[in-house]
């Protein structure tokens, strides 16, 4: 599996208006909501909300932890945004411990039941980890589960 680029993505139709999503899902506490309560992200103290301006694009924003269970140290992601549009998605183009790329692509779009969801994931794993992929599948199934529940809405087809 090593040296290999993985993929696949989710896509949810949320019941929704683009900028109610946006405002829930660029943020640390959104993200760590949808993760909930199987993982939680690390940020520095006081940021919750990311901005534009406070992004420079391609260069790490800081290093996040991934906690399994809200606390043991499992991962981290190098989080860098190479693309963050208010209201219309962002590209991640990271590093973390398990993979030397990983790849997040969100992107929002309008629906006429209101807001169409979709995460596409690729990503190149530093070691052969069987079950890897299926993993971080799992974790972005349940993450889309969760935004169903809290805005209502289903998967898209």
């Amino acid at each position: 599996m090593s040296g290999a680029s993985h993929t696949f993505s989710f896509a949810s139709i949320l019941a929704a208006p683009p900028e109610k999503v946006w405002a829930r899902v660029s943020t640390l506490s959104g993200v760590n909501a949808e993760m909930a309560p199987w993982f939680r992200m690390t940020g520095p103290q006081g940021v919750d909300h990311l901005e534009p301006g406070q992004l420079a694009l391609g260069q790490r924003l800081f290093r996040s932890w991934l906690l399994l269970f809200g606390v043991l140290p499992l991962d981290y992601d190098d989080l860098t945004f190479v693309r963050f549009e208010p209201g219309k998605g962002f590209l991640e183009r990271s590093r973390m411990i398990s993979a030397k790329v990983w790849e997040h692509e969100r992107t929002l779009e309008p629906h006429p039941e209101g807001t169409l969801l979709t995460d596409r994931i690729r990503f190149e794993p530093r070691l052969p980890l069987p079950g890897l992929r299926g993993l971080y599948s799992s974790v972005f199934r349940h993450r889309h589960a969760q935004l169903r529940r809290h805005f209502g809405g289903r998967l898209a087809s």
